[in-house]
């Protein structure tokens, strides 16, 4: 198992939520473990686009496989991630709707790439 600093850690975090469907599946796993075709299910989306996202988010380290059989569970990789997933969808974000911010909607972006 590799040691990341804290940066990293940060890094890995940031990029798992930085698509929604990895963010629907956290919060999903934050509730209760789950297996993938009931994952795909709950999200309403299919099993190969959840089993690439669970595979993301694995690589990141925020979630581990359980096998159970002929089944695989997955679940959050470590207990602080269920507090610290409920802090962030607790915060209130101070939004100033002058301030470009072109990764959340590139269509804004006032120096777009020629």
């Amino acid at each position: 198992m590799d040691t990341v600093t804290h940066a990293e850690v940060l890094a890995r975090f940031g990029h798992a939520l930085s698509d929604p469907t990895r963010c629907r599946l956290l919060m999903a796993l934050q509730e209760a473990p789950g297996y993938p075709a009931e994952l795909a299910e709950l999200l309403g989306i299919s099993r190969q686009l959840v089993s690439n996202h669970l595979a993301c988010l694995r690589g990141c380290g925020l979630v581990v496989a359980v096998p159970e059989g002929r089944r695989v569970r997955y679940e959050l990789a470590d207990g602080r991630l269920r507090h610290a997933l409920s802090d962030l969808l607790g915060m209130v974000l101070a939004i100033d709707p002058t301030v470009v911010c072109p990764d959340l909607n590139p269509s804004l972006d006032p120096h777009p790439e020629k």
